[in-house]
């Protein structure tokens, strides 16, 4: 039996693989680990046959037997455990890959989303104008200290691992804001991960669903 993800039946991003059901697809693509998916509605989500896998109604979800996983960094962690290629094998480097996935998920992430928020949800608010400068300042902050820490780099620490996976799905949420037109080595960084095999295929696969529901 295929471990199952749930990703959404129609995905708010328009097929741009932003949704964290990305991360989980990508990360099972790059160990080659077959899975299926099952499509959930905004309603579905949000019904108690879900929450009692994601008790707060989001996706996606991970079905193994008889585990049940929800968060996506959680999910990577336990497919990067479990299959080789995306941990290292050394301890130390395991675990610096793995603080790389927190502080993608803890340090960049939070500053990222608040301002795509924004950008999506506030255009139309009195204090936009006022408060938009602050949001891109906090992130900028952000892209300078990991481009120093890159320093050029193909990858945050050696090879690519799960650390890269989860800070490349994060900052790709920036790829329309033109914030990363200023660093042009995360830019780089960036485009590396999106042109990996098996990004190609996860990316793929969600778009195929977005593009079966825009037809339906």
């Amino acid at each position: 039996m295929l471990p199952t993800i749930t990703a959404f039946e129609r995905s708010p991003d328009r097929g741009k693989g932003q949704a964290r059901d990305m991360r989980v697809r990508w990360a099972l693509e790059e160990v080659g680990q077959p899975y299926d998916v099952r499509l959930v509605s905004f309603g579905a989500m949000k019904a108690p046959a879900h929450r009692t896998l994601h008790p707060f109604g989001q996706i996606p979800t991970y079905e193994d037997g008889d585990l049940a996983l929800f968060e996506s960094g959680a999910i990577v962690l336990h497919i990067a455990e479990r299959h080789p290629g995306l941990l290292p094998t050394e301890a130390n480097a395991r675990s610096r890959a793995i603080a790389w996935m927190f502080a993608a998920l803890s340090t960049l992430e939070p500053p990222i989303v608040e301002l795509g928020m924004a950008m999506l949800f506030e255009r139309d608010k009195s204090w936009y104008a006022e408060r938009l400068p602050m949001l891109q300042e906090r992130v900028r902050i952000r892209l300078g200290e990991l481009s120093r820490r890159l320093g050029g780099a193909d990858w945050l620490d050696g090879a690519f691992s799960a650390g890269d996976l989860m800070m490349v799905t994060v900052l790709r949420r920036l790829n329309t804001s033109g914030l990363l037109d200023e660093y042009p080595d995360i830019a780089a960084y960036v485009a590396r991960g999106e042109a990996r095999p098996a990004f190609r295929r996860a990316f793929e696969a969600q778009l195929a669903v977005f593009q079966a529901a825009s037809r339906s």
